[in-house]
């Protein structure tokens, strides 16, 4: 009972100017709420990336789906149109998933690290929105 809200992921970047790019053509409201030496935050008020400079060219390790670790984030979006219509202006590739009836818009997209997002609208009709 003591959770209060989900508040950032840290994520290590080959280049975290274009990562930060990448996050603030999804999310234009997010801006940089604090930045050092090879780091920033970037979000809003409630949740941000912690995104940090890799300094070595170091491969990804990770693989979704076949190793340990994280698979995709969930990002809950208001407008599944005008996101669709953000991600084909900017040449963002990514896969629609419609076969969830508690959703209106459903995508599945990487970010330039290799990170698979997961962009949900909801049906207005469903309460855990």
């Amino acid at each position: 009972m003591n959770f209060q809200r989900f508040e950032h992921i840290n994520l290590s970047c080959r280049d975290i100017n274009a990562t930060r790019q990448f996050y603030q053509t999804l999310f234009p409201d997010w801006y940089v709420r604090a930045e050092g030496a090879g780091w920033l935050h970037l979000g809003n008020d409630r949740f941000y990336l912690s995104l940090m400079q890799e300094a070595s060219q170091t491969p990804r390790n990770h693989q979704s789906y076949y190793s340990i670790g994280i698979n995709h984030v969930g990002f809950v979006i208001q407008d599944g149109g005008a996101m669709q219509a953000t991600l084909d202006n900017h040449g963002i590739e990514y896969s629609l998933m419609d076969d969830a009836p508690e959703t209106r818009f459903r995508a599945y997209l990487y970010d330039p690290d290799g990170n698979e997002l997961e962009l949900i609208e909801y049906q207005s009709s469903y309460a855990l929105k």
